[in-house]
């Protein structure tokens, strides 16, 4: 029997996922790039990354196609998370969104279904429509992206708002907005973090000096240090996209790095955390 090393956290309602998953916001939109990001999704696999994100928008639907692909023959292995649209997410345009990504993915379910962004539909008619997904059985759990704490206390409070599993949200060493409000507050609910862009959008974090020095001193890379650091604490998994099989290897790596109290502060330094609230969500977003 295989012995698993992966790191996992544990939703709400139980269900074990990978501390360390895969994104493909950008995949699946260059036919010549196609084979190579197969592979690297499915290195993820073999490396128990099997947390799989992914989104309608992304690509208008080609993402999904290029994961559903890469799960074929696998599809048991993976924890599948798919976004619905703001404004697809009322009840009938929502289980409509949920067919076409079922039909993309190659798949009868979704793992976790989540609203990608606040819109302009209340909140519990889209609570309703992941209700009625769940009932068919065309998703397992759902979730939310990009909520702030105003968001997701509202988002809780509508019926059947506590099935909420996850708030997908932009955190990494640049971004620590989160670390004022609303991480606390759902590591006091018990409701798991969804870390997306750990590197930074245009990867400013893996160039920092600060960054770069941590790396040297465990002689692993910055990338690595920068997965390190998001994990480093219980009830948050992250979705690193990796292009090319040598990034999926080079991403699960981080789990065996190891930082110390001097690495964090040094990183501290560099990277403060918040002395205030942050601004609502930027969206729409794109991861």
């Amino acid at each position: 029997m295989k012995t698993l090393s992966m790191r996992m956290v544990g939703l709400p309602a139980g269900e074990q996922i990978p501390v360390l998953g895969q994104g493909t916001w950008g995949l699946g939109e260059d036919p010549m790039r196609r084979d190579e990001e197969l592979t690297a999704l499915r290195l993820g696999l073999d490396l128990e990354m099997t947390l799989i994100d992914t989104a309608e928008m992304y690509g208008d639907g080609a993402a999904e196609r290029l994961v559903g692909d890469a799960v074929v023959g696998r599809r048991d292995e993976v924890f599948l998370v798919t976004k619905v649209l703001p404004e697809h997410a009322d009840r009938a345009g929502a289980i409509e969104a949920c067919d076409r990504s079922l039909h993309r993915l190659r798949t009868g379910h979704i793992d976790l279904y989540l609203l990608h962004w606040p819109g302009p539909v209340p909140v519990d008619e889209t609570v309703e429509a992941f209700t009625l997904l769940q009932q068919q059985g065309k998703i397992r759990f759902w979730g939310v992206s990009n909520f702030d704490t105003v968001d997701l206390r509202a988002a809780t409070a509508v019926p059947n708002g506590h099935s909420v599993q996850t708030d997908q949200v932009l955190y990494n060493l640049a971004r620590r907005g989160i670390e004022w409000d609303l991480l606390p507050a759902c590591q006091r609910s018990g409701l798991t973090i969804m870390a997306y862009a750990p590197f930074d959008h245009r990867g400013t974090v893996l160039r920092h000096p600060a960054v770069i020095a941590v790396a040297e001193r465990h002689d692993v890379t910055s990338a690595q240090v920068a997965l390190a650091w998001v994990i480093r604490q219980d009830g948050i998994t992250t979705i690193p996209k990796a292009a090319h099989p040598e990034h999926t290897a080079e991403n699960r790596a981080a789990l065996d790095v190891r930082l110390t109290a001097e690495d964090f502060a040094d990183l501290d330094r560099a990277f403060p955390p918040p002395d205030g609230p942050s601004p609502r969500w930027p969206g729409p977003c794109r991861t």
